[in-house]
């Protein structure tokens, strides 16, 4: 596939057709009921190179988290290829999975569900190191828990605090230094300021990107904003039902976006000066996201697309490059 990045070199990520497809026989069926295919990622290809952030958006549903989760295995991959440093990790052992474990690392949606309620700030933060650097002291692995506690803006008064004791931007902070303190080469953030309020949200993003550009991360952001995206992503991803739609960076993205899912998601930023928000044309997309068990045939998008024509019915698009900022999967281009 073709890259939209500047960046040479091997990836740290090269994802490959990914497939993820749960068999499933509803809630009233009988045991010899024939199973059928959700198909929650359904060939999705991407590459994630060193100190870059890739945002993922779509509409709830589309199959963002189920990626996320296959990428780090932990549901099944059904089909296609993930590779972290240029080793196939489809079907590794837990072994070689372990190896991995320490260069990649999580943020979560819910800030205080994803951590233990009864473990104090210290253990969760320190729980990384105990698992993979044994060989620290006690003193040592002290140290670099309060220094990571210190650098995401928490105190060493609170080391010793329990997560309902902290608000939830504070509870997002504590998820933030567990990632961290491993020191990972990619963090894959899975819609991390979601359940914050606005300022929040903010906040945390600054503090992502600073942390980025101080330990050389590479960012896998996922969102349904693309607002939010917009601030922290040099390309981005858009995804429909188990598929992406268009891959561009970020500038050719907001800026002449192709595909008309990602035209009508940009239509529903909300603009703040009022008079500009009045004159702007909304492109609302009609009825409500299909059944990842019996998608449409042809583009998947094709029943709530504007542009839609007889073609679309009939073949299912891939990403194909439109120039070498943008891809789009979408048969009138």
């Amino acid at each position: 596939m073709s890259n939209t990045t500047s960046s040479v070199g091997q990836p740290l990520l090269r994802v490959k057709d990914l497939r993820v497809h749960f068999s499933i026989r509803g809630e009233r069926a009988w045991p010899w009921t024939p199973t059928r295919a959700l198909k929650a990622v359904d060939g999705v290809s991407f590459e994630l190179h060193a100190g870059e952030t890739l945002g993922i958006v779509g509409e709830s549903g589309c199959g963002k988290s189920t990626l996320a989760r296959a990428l780090l295995n932990l549901v099944p991959i059904t089909d296609g290829s993930v590779m972290w440093h240029g080793d196939e990790m489809r079907g590794a052992s837990a072994q070689a999975w372990q190896s991995k474990r320490k260069a990649v690392q999580m943020i979560f949606q819910d800030p205080l569900a994803s951590l233990d309620p009864r473990m104090t700030v210290a253990q969760i933060i320190g729980e990384p190191l105990r698992t993979h650097c044994p060989e620290l002291s006690s003193a040592q692995h002290n140290d670099r828990v309060l220094a990571m506690m210190q650098r995401v803006g928490l105190t060493a008064q609170q080391i010793n605090r329990y997560p309902h004791e902290f608000s939830g931007g504070q509870c997002q902070r504590i998820g933030i230094a567990r990632a961290l303190i491993l020191k990972p080469q990619v963090v894959i953030c899975d819609e991390p300021v979601s359940a914050l309020d606005v300022s929040i949200q903010a906040q945390i993003i600054n503090l992502l990107k600073e942390l980025q550009s101080e330990m050389g991360l590479a960012l896998i952001f996922i969102a349904h904003d693309l607002a939010v995206v917009k601030h922290i992503s040099q390309r981005v991803m858009v995804m429909y039902l188990g598929r992406a739609m268009e891959v561009a960076t970020k500038t050719a993205l907001y800026a002449t976006p192709r595909h008309p899912y990602t035209q009508a998601l940009l239509s529903a930023i909300p603009v703040p000066d009022p008079r500009v928000e009045r004159a702007k044309t909304l492109q609302l997309l009609q009825g409500d996201l299909p059944s990842p068990i019996n998608p449409p045939s042809g583009c998947v998008f094709r029943t709530r697309c504007p542009k839609a024509v007889d073609a679309c019915a009939q073949s299912l698009p891939n990403l194909r490059p439109l120039s070498a900022q943008t891809q789009t999967a979408c048969v009138l281009d």
